[in-house]
């Protein structure tokens, strides 16, 4: 967890107000035209930190999936939940979503067996953190705290904010897209400009907080550039682990058995 949140705090620091800029710029600075984004120079490490996400997510699944023993899948699981509660607590919440989300695919909600061996409650518990209802209002919540904390801090630890970063571009997305640049009166609008400025400054504070965890290089490899599964192969690893409830699941099965297996 601690090398985790080292690896997203590096990825931050490459992330600039600039490429914030580019990713919603508009032809014309105070006027809603239609984007010119293609035109410019990719956000690369937007769309890199946005990866990241994936390929955790991707790299939950696939470790849940890989073990054929119950009771070994039941303890990755269980693993994983003691890791999502820490990012919790240190305010690490991109990984705590990208945890939660791999651990919410199809091909590992479908391992009842499996999920009837783990003690769920805590992960109820960081579900309902992360509830997407309400526009997120639990995360929000627990991010303004997350803040608030940050500010008042003594100790590195206690600084460190990683948000949800997804939903964060998608916040910086719909003030700028959804709020005209000029008010009616033809003046610009200062309150949006203002609004995107205090979001994107309170990021570019976040990342420059010192990560206080050391580097395990070992465990930074691993993350890194361990192998992940596709959805097909999640799936199909998923049914070899418990079988096919229905025609449909069956069905698939022996399409991803006939595909993937003649490729190896």
């Amino acid at each position: 967890m601690e090398t985790n949140s080292n690896a997203l705090r590096e990825r931050l620091s490459y992330i600039g107000p600039e490429e914030f800029v580019q990713a919603f710029v508009q032809k014309g600075p105070l006027d809603n035209d239609k984007s010119c984004f293609s035109d410019h120079k990719k956000a690369s490490s937007l769309e890199a930190y946005v990866d990241w996400f994936n390929r955790l997510s991707y790299l939950v699944a696939t470790e849940i999936c890989l073990p054929v023993k119950k009771k070994q899948r039941a303890r990755v699981m269980e693993f994983f939940i003691d890791v999502a509660r820490e990012c919790f607590n240190i305010g690490n919440f991109n990984s705590l979503m990208a945890i939660i989300s791999g651990m919410n695919m199809s091909p590992v909600a479908r391992l009842k067996k499996t999920w009837n061996k783990v003690k769920t409650a805590k992960f109820d518990i960081l579900e309902h953190q992360m509830d997407p209802s309400s526009n997120f209002y639990n995360y929000r919540t627990a991010l303004r705290g997350a803040t608030q904390r940050s500010i008042t801090a003594n100790s590195s630890r206690e600084k460190i904010v990683i948000p949800f970063f997804s939903l964060l571009i998608k916040d910086i997305y719909f003030l700028n897209e959804g709020c005209a640049n000029r008010l009616q009166s033809g003046h610009v609008n200062f309150q949006k400009f203002w609004e995107l400025a205090k979001q994107v400054s309170e990021f570019m504070a976040w990342k420059k907080v010192e990560c206080p965890f050391e580097k395990d290089r070992k465990i930074l490899q691993y993350l890194l550039t361990a192998p992940v599964f596709t959805e097909d192969a999640l799936y199909l690893a998923s049914y070899e682990s418990e079988g096919p409830e229905n025609h449909m699941e069956k069905d698939r099965w022996k399409s991803l058995r006939s595909s993937l297996l003649s490729r190896v």
